[in-house]
């Protein structure tokens, strides 16, 4: 008889944690969420889709520092202008969790959007076609980006999220077919010093499964939510 036929068989009460709870799934999945107003404020779509895009520097920088220190790594990073940056791990002291504020090591410059795709977003160190903020042809008057201020729970999930709203006052319609989260990353040594500003950086990054029409004068509010044991 082959190991574990017939358990189902066995006259013994199984623990509750032995079955099937879907949690060998992974834990962590990533949601983006797109609302689209026209110049009245009435909701005129809502695009919603799984997120799955971490870019190559976002991996790089969740290297454990202890590591890259022990070893004598050092990491090279291309921010969005196209420039290779080499980031030292063993002279900062750590990167925050990302703030909007400023003189933070990390902050949130924005989510950008974009009217091109790239096939292979772990490459990505830019959006293939940035949309310009601003009030010109194909323009969105960019919004300041939110970060919630703290990790919030539900039940076993813990979650945070990043929203950010777009105007359009180009004159015409403007399509958004590609979505990235951009921050600034800076390092810094013990007690301030060594300072490094390694500049923008593409963390992350999804083309849309459908593209999305802004109308003259609307506006789109675009939510990324990060989950843990959705």
């Amino acid at each position: 008889m082959m190991v574990g036929e017939n358990l189902h068989n066995l006259n013994i009460d199984m623990p509750g944690d032995a079955h099937y709870t879907q949690k060998d799934l992974s834990t962590f999945s990533a949601y983006l969420a797109i609302i689209v107003r026209d110049s009245n404020g009435k909701v005129v779509k809502v695009h919603r889709q799984r997120s799955h895009s971490p870019t190559k520097n976002l991996i790089q920088l969740l290297i454990p520092v202890y590591y890259l220190n022990s070893n004598s790594i050092s990491i090279t990073i291309v921010n969005t202008s196209n420039s290779s940056v080499t980031y030292l791990p063993a002279t900062p002291a750590g990167i925050s969790y990302p703030s909007n504020q400023e003189n933070s090591p990390s902050y949130l410059v924005m989510i950008q959007v974009g009217s091109g795709s790239q096939s292979n977003p772990y490459d990505a160190y830019s959006l293939a076609a940035p949309i310009a903020d601003g009030t010109g042809t194909g323009q969105l008057v960019y919004g300041t980006p939110s970060i919630s201020t703290s990790i919030m729970v539900s039940e076993s999930s813990a979650y945070f999220y990043i929203n950010q709203a777009f105007n359009n006052l180009s004159g015409g319609t403007v399509t958004i077919t590609e979505v990235g989260i951009i921050t600034q990353i800076y390092t810094y040594g013990p007690y301030g010093g060594n300072f490094h500003n390694l500049g923008n950086l593409l963390v992350w990054y999804d083309v849309l499964s459908s593209s999305i029409s802004v109308p003259n004068g609307g506006s789109v509010v675009i939510y990324y939510t990060f989950v843990v044991n959705p």
